[in-house]
């Protein structure tokens, strides 16, 4: 969603690339860059001066030491600025009452029952057992979705087709979460297409009746600014707690995820990043800035490859390891969990200096397909031994493939060097000799 606003700062820099000092002439001419950029990415007007004024006065307020270039300085405040006109810090959701309960609120179509569905399995991830309500009586099919996304998850859905009054199946629902157990309840509203006096009073029924620990808004950040002013209105009736922003993976300019903030005045709590009911981010606005200005975010990397984290299966696999007895099985396990941390385009953008890297490149998001196909080609014994895969048996399994025997070739290849790398990686003492050897050398080079 970024990567056009990108492109575009790192251009605004350059004209500081060079330069000994800040000068009140090479701001103003960067200012007016990062103006350009941020209205071209949809911006609200307002955000985009106040947002520069800001940056140019603490540029012009720093001295320069030496180490540090007037390029890299203004990437530094420009960094700091962008995480504040986002909300500074992250925002979690209010998790106290017995249960937790969480209005959803927005327009249809914006992404708000399967958000519903994914901030279920956010919670249950956090040790909750969450319950999700269906109030939108107006759209039958909404009750299947929850359904649907319930049943997928193996998560409970409370739902009454037959009757017409949102607040009381809101209210039962409540009840029903007390009497099984539930410890966070998720209610899902009716959306229109445009904002009516209608779905606003009912809503501000439902908010009235089930006080809510959080009343969210789920905006579809494609929209641009007009998802800023319907957030506006909605808050300005319900007094929302946060926003979630769905679909940042499309290609939108991303000036709801900029503006949203300090136009409303409510947090960023969620964005939404893909279709997968995995596709969920707590909102950083500091990552979320880094992200922008092409310098990763290793942290939430890190994160999602640790929700895939299992550790009785990471000690199976250590013994396994240790026993050379790693296979084609447990290689394909380990691209199970990959996948299920969203995909690679947006995995590998989260390394530093990646971002650019990537935009040029088109990875799909079944880039493992060809490497399925062909361990699904293999006998059990050639998934357990791995070895006993000479030039006749590539040649079978490129056909049975459908690949070229040069991707078999290549799968080899590369499993074998994992495997190599996995087994030093799992050797204690050869870490500790490895980390010796390079302390070493940095004492050498001193």
């Amino acid at each position: 969603m970024f990567e056009n606003l990108s492109d575009k700062l790192e251009r605004a820099f350059k004209v500081l690339k060079g330069q000994g000092k800040i000068t009140e002439i090479n701001v103003a001419e960067t200012m007016k860059e990062i103006r350009r950029a941020l209205l071209d990415a949809d911006v609200n007007f307002k955000t985009a001066k106040d947002f520069t004024d800001r940056v140019k006065e603490k540029a012009l307020g720093q001295n320069v030491i030496n180490a540090v270039s007037p390029q890299q300085l203004l990437v530094k405040i420009t960094h700091d600025e962008l995480a504040e006109l986002m909300g500074g810090r992250n925002k979690g959701i209010d998790l106290s009452g017995n249960p937790t309960v969480v209005l959803m609120s927005g327009l249809q179509g914006s992404g708000k029952t399967t958000f519903s569905g994914k901030l279920a399995n956010h919670l249950r991830k956090k040790g909750r057992k969450p319950l999700l309500v269906a109030c939108d009586i107006y759209r039958p099919a909404a009750i299947d979705q929850l359904e649907t996304l319930g049943t997928q998850l193996g998560i409970d859905v409370y739902s009454e087709r037959e009757n017409k009054d949102a607040v009381a199946i809101a209210k039962a629902g409540i009840k029903h979460a007390k009497d099984h157990g539930h410890t966070a309840v998720i209610i899902d509203t009716a959306g229109r297409l445009a904002i009516d006096a209608q779905m606003m009073d009912e809503i501000a029924r439902i908010k009235k009746a089930v006080q809510p620990q959080e009343t969210l808004f789920v905006v579809d950040a494609m929209t641009g600014q007009d998802a800023v002013n319907t957030a506006k209105a909605f808050n300005d009736r319900l007094d929302i707690d946060g926003v979630v922003l769905t679909k940042l993976d499309g290609d939108a300019r991303g000036g709801a995820a900029l503006s949203i903030r300090s136009v409303v005045d409510k947090p960023i709590k969620f964005i939404g990043t893909g279709e997968k009911m995995e596709a969920l981010d707590d909102f950083h606005p500091d990552r979320m800035a880094g992200r922008i200005l092409g310098m990763g975010d290793v942290v939430s990397l890190v994160e999602r490859a640790q929700e895939q984290f299992d550790e009785e299966e990471a000690r199976k696999l250590h013994k396994k390891i240790a026993k050379d007895q790693f296979g084609f099985d447990d290689f394909l396990d380990q691209i199970a969990q990959i996948k299920k941390m969203g995909n690679m385009k947006d995995l590998l953008g989260m390394l530093p200096g990646m971002g650019k890297a990537m935009k040029d490149l088109d990875i799909p998001d079944d880039a493992f397909k060809g490497i399925e196909a062909i361990i699904h080609s293999m006998t059990p014994e050639e998934r357990r031994s791995p070895s006993v895969i000479n030039g006749s048996r590539r040649q079978r399994l490129a056909k049975g493939s459908g690949r070229g025997i040069e991707e078999v070739n290549k799968l080899m290849k590369q499993f074998e060097g994992t495997r190599k790398m996995m087994k030093v990686m799992g050797d204690k003492s050869k870490m500790q000799n490895m980390m010796r050897q390079m302390q070493a050398m940095q004492g050498m080079k001193r």
